[in-house]
């Protein structure tokens, strides 16, 4: 039997449901840490299940970055106008205006790069291994891994969190989705740096 402290222990931390947060730690034999682990794995299921919900209400949240030399406007949707209106989802749009803010995100995800900038990028780093006497699919591998890193770092959701670098963006809204309850999904965002 677990204890109903241990259970609002393990909510107070994840601020996921009470009912959640006892199978968990039934499971895990009373093992907060455990628990933490089955709870992330479960949300991680729970966000591919509800990725094809629909989702027809959100927010738009503003960020600007002290000085007044960075500006994010960003557009988040969910299911529904009671979580668009709680403090979990407000709290995730401006997580995620700060991600955009500080790591410079330019597209959503990598569906979002248009092909043209694939075949540019494409291009510069062809061009930068010209010289190089490596064997033709070695430079393929080096120019692969800089087109990967490029889509990582220029995609908001496969940005690593700037607060938990053990984590993507991906995986903080997945967790949201998991903590929520519905889909969410970032529909756009803008920039704007002096």
């Amino acid at each position: 039997m677990v204890s109903i402290e241990l259970i609002k222990q393990l909510r107070e931390e994840t601020d996921i449901s009470l009912a959640e947060c006892k199978k968990a730690l039934v499971e895990s034999d009373g093992d907060i840490e455990k628990a933490k682990e089955i709870l992330k794995k479960k949300g991680q299921t729970m966000a591919a299940k509800k990725s094809d919900r629909e989702v027809s209400v959100g927010m738009i949240d503003s960020y600007i970055h002290a000085g007044g030399q960075v500006g994010v406007l960003i557009k988040v949707f969910c299911e529904t106008d009671f979580v668009a209106r709680g403090d979990s989802f407000k709290e995730l749009t401006h997580e995620l205006a700060l991600q955009i803010a500080s790591m410079k995100a330019i597209y959503v995800s990598e569906s979002d790069i248009p092909n043209d900038v694939i075949d540019k990028e494409l291009e510069i780093y062809r061009e930068q291994l010209k010289d190089d006497n490596k064997p033709a699919d070695i430079k393929e591998n080096i120019i692969k891994g800089k087109l990967d890193k490029f889509k990582k770092e220029s995609c908001l959701l496969s940005q690593v969190w700037v607060k938990d670098n053990s984590i993507t963006i991906q995986g903080l809204i997945n967790d949201y989705i998991a903590k929520l309850g519905e889909n969410i999904i970032v529909k756009e965002f803008v920039r704007y740096e002096l």
